[in-house]
């Protein structure tokens, strides 16, 4: 049976490193604790907000292992968009479309990201963005997106302020742009690290991760489940503004 699924999928133009991937969480146990599992923290750069015209010009990674950095697993690329005008965007990041002319296309870095997040979560400071431009390219490219579960930091200090700081206002303002990457990891004396650099906030991003994933295991939120638990129930008195 499943040779036969995994020909019909094929014949739908489904590719392997897709069909291997959605395969790995078909039953993703999610009562595990957050210590249980490695983690990809990624970040891109983009040359603008909008999915559907928009593109990814740089990805960057690290891996945690045991809730530690692995500073010998990190990836990071710039990518040749198909449009290299400059956009709003550039004054951001300050990624030039000349620094991106010999950059390699998305065609040839998509397929080893893939590869390098293998089996592991992901991890992403409102990683609602970064995932919709990932599988949008990987629906253009393999005709599917990637199934690994994604953990939000922004969300996660949501609750860290909520549940352990007993903040029921401040964890509803995010407009204020105190969820701000930089500003949030100031404020609980994390490493700081340049913004507006893939993998300089991927590294910025696993710091607080760990941060976080510690203080909301004191205080009771130990699994996958009770994390997206206790998001989901902040998540729906509160909206989330463009360009956090």
């Amino acid at each position: 049976m499943r040779a036969i699924l995994d020909r019909l999928a094929k014949l739908r133009g489904r590719d392997q490193l897709i069909i291997s991937n959605n395969r790995t969480f078909e039953r993703f146990d999610y009562q595990t604790r957050l210590e249980d599992h490695s983690y990809v923290v990624f970040d891109t750069e983009l040359t603008g907000l909008n999915p559907k015209k928009d593109e990814i010009i740089s990805i960057g990674a690290v891996r945690i292992r045991n809730l530690q950095i692995d500073l010998a697993e990190t990836f990071h690329y710039y990518i040749k968009p198909e449009n290299l005008d400059h956009t709003r965007a550039t004054l951001i990041h300050q990624i030039t479309p000349q620094q991106l002319e010999e950059a390699p296309p998305l065609a040839t870095v998509l397929p080893m990201f893939l590869k390098f997040i293998e089996e592991d979560l992901l991890v992403g400071h409102y990683v609602t963005i970064d995932s919709a431009f990932l599988n949008r390219a990987t629906r253009q490219l393999y005709n599917g997106s990637v199934a690994n579960p994604c953990l939000d930091t922004m969300r996660m200090a949501q609750i860290y302020k909520r549940t352990v700081l007993g903040d029921y206002h401040g964890s509803q303002q995010i407009a204020d742009g105190r969820y701000n990457l930089q500003k949030l990891s100031g404020e609980l004396n994390l490493p700081y690290f340049e913004a507006h650099d893939a993998l300089e906030d991927a590294l910025q991003t696993a710091y607080l991760f760990i941060f976080l994933a510690k203080k909301l295991h004191k205080a009771g939120i130990k699994t996958i489940r009770e994390v997206f638990s206790a998001g989901k129930e902040i998540s729906m008195s509160t909206k989330v503004p463009d360009g956090v």
